[in-house]
């Protein structure tokens, strides 16, 4: 049985074991994977494991022994699912891994913006505070988060998790779901979306990204929202126009960006809101604590063994 891993360094960087798929196979593992060598790469396999490498149509019909794609990730979208139906093979996702440590970042993000403890850190560093002739000082007003609204766009796990931490810091929620209102928990209440724009001092995006929530945020959309509201998003990169975010930051038209994801990974240079200063953005590392990828992992391979003895599990399409 050969086993390929296309990009294994992100989910595991050395630091975890890929013994037990050891145990299972010929397995290869490849730090990164050029598209133009995930073929050759692939040859053979019958097992392949992927994160951000694109396995499509093309790809499939190219790989006769391809039976299974392990994707390293909860969302799928670099697997083609139709044509792997077509060519009965088995894919598998690692569903709701990560949900602790995106809804952290959601709130590192936002006391980034509220409480600027970096920036104060390194202006201590820089004998600020000891030259400072009262006993404290403050270069931007500091704000409760307790009697805020926070809004919430998609309440699945995560959009879930980080509602419960809003309403422990005495915020009010307002969430656009899908879910009916008396399928809320306690203290979240459905509003549409005109509702949620207009009254959030906080809005965060969990929304899956589909061709309705794509730009979801726009001019339009960023025009019914408070000048001083903070936009994270931790969701997917294209639920915000960029260009149309960069503007109203540097209009004074939104407070604050935060954000983890961006539209193309890595971004281009000239980005517009890598250039803003109140654009907070770190590099898509929500997912990525210690605990998240260690459970990661361990899905991935529990999903390779369930297929090996014909049972297979998390199965997000494909097979016959």
């Amino acid at each position: 049985m050969k086993i390929v891993v296309l990009d294994g360094f992100s989910a595991n960087p050395g630091d975890m074991s890929w013994i037990a798929l050891e145990e299972m196979g010929d397995l290869t593992v490849y730090d990164r994977t050029p598209a133009e060598e995930t073929v050759a790469r692939a040859a053979d396999a019958e097992i392949v494991l992927t994160n951000k490498v694109v396995i499509g149509r093309r790809e499939m019909e190219q790989l006769p022994h391809l039976r299974y794609i392990g994707v390293l990730a909860t969302g799928y979208n670099v697997v083609d699912i139709a044509a792997a139906h077509e060519h009965g093979i088995i894919v598998t996702n690692v569903p709701a891994y990560s949900t602790e440590s995106v809804a952290q970042m959601v709130f590192a993000h936002l006391l980034t913006v509220t409480n600027r403890t970096e920036h104060y850190a390194q202006e201590n560093r820089d004998g600020r505070w000891s030259r400072n002739p009262d006993f404290c000082y403050w270069d931007a007003p500091v704000h409760e988060l307790a009697g805020k609204t926070f809004g919430i766009v998609g309440l699945g796990n995560i959009g879930q998790r980080v509602a419960q931490i809003a309403l422990a810091f005495g915020m009010k929620v307002k969430a656009l779901t899908s879910k009916s209102a008396h399928q809320l928990p306690q203290g979240i209440e459905k509003v549409g979306l005109e509702e949620l724009l207009s009254s959030a001092d906080i809005l965060s995006l969990h929304c899956p990204l589909t061709d309705d929530t794509r730009h979801l945020i726009n001019a339009t959309t960023l025009a019914q929202m408070k000048p001083t509201a903070i936009l994270i998003n931790t969701g997917r990169g294209p639920l915000v126009d960029d260009a149309d975010v960069a503007q109203a930051l540097q209009a004074n038209r939104l407070h604050a960006y935060c954000a983890d994801v961006m539209t193309e990974e890595p971004p281009k240079a000239d980005n517009p809101l890598l250039r803003c200063t109140n654009a907070y953005i770190t590099p898509h590392i929500a997912w990525a604590s210690v605990e998240a990828r260690i459970r990661l992992m361990d899905i991935a391979i529990a999903n390779v063994r369930a297929f090996l003895i014909g049972h297979p599990q998390n199965v997000i399409g494909g097979g016959n």
